[in-house]
């Protein structure tokens, strides 16, 4: 069991993170609180990921301004299922990206592998909880060292080098996170 302790820089959270590995997956649990742009936020995840760092379903309860919302996610052979129905929008996507934690670019970075200097665009289901919204995004990661990544959106042509440690968790995420404690 891994436990990490988060800070959101621009988000202005705290996230309280454990993964456990067993026989077959690796099971996260994790705990947000924060405040953006006048929306205080209470977010609680639950991902099950396979060996191959690949997501297989994401339970995720949040509050924002009162506001509460539960999502799913499951994924069943190349299809996925959200709130419990059949979205082709997923078909095939591999990755989600919750917009409040930096953990989801470690699902790309352990499962894809990238020597120094090689790349690889994906597809990734992007979860902004800030405004309930789950769409279809286009990313792109490069490996520029042992222990940094090019992140780069290629809709909104955002770019950020972030810095993992060896198990491939983000250690900082320039101007969104940094990891403040964890062992």
């Amino acid at each position: 069991m891994k436990t990490v302790l988060w800070q959101g820089v621009a988000f202005h959270s705290l996230e309280y993170f454990n993964i456990q590995e067993n026989d077959d997956h690796y099971v996260v649990a994790s705990k947000i609180i924060g405040s953006y742009r006048k929306k205080i936020y209470s977010i609680c995840y639950q991902l099950i990921i396979n060996k191959q760092w690949e997501i297989e379903e994401f339970l995720i309860d949040s509050e924002v301004n009162r506001t509460k919302n539960i999502l799913t996610g499951k994924k069943t052979d190349i299809n996925w299922e959200i709130n419990h129905f059949d979205n082709p929008s997923f078909r095939g996507f591999q990755y989600i990206d919750i917009s409040l934690t930096p953990f989801t670019n470690t699902l790309p970075i352990n499962n894809l592998q990238l020597k120094i200097g090689d790349s690889k665009e994906i597809d990734i289901i992007y979860i902004d909880l800030i405004n309930s919204d789950i769409t279809p995004v286009r990313q792109r990661y490069t490996r520029t060292h042992l222990y940094e990544y090019l992140y780069e959106n290629i809709v909104s042509d955002f770019t950020a080098r972030i810095q993992v440690d060896e198990n491939g968790l983000v250690l900082n995420y320039p101007g969104l996170f940094e990891k403040i404690a964890g062992n």
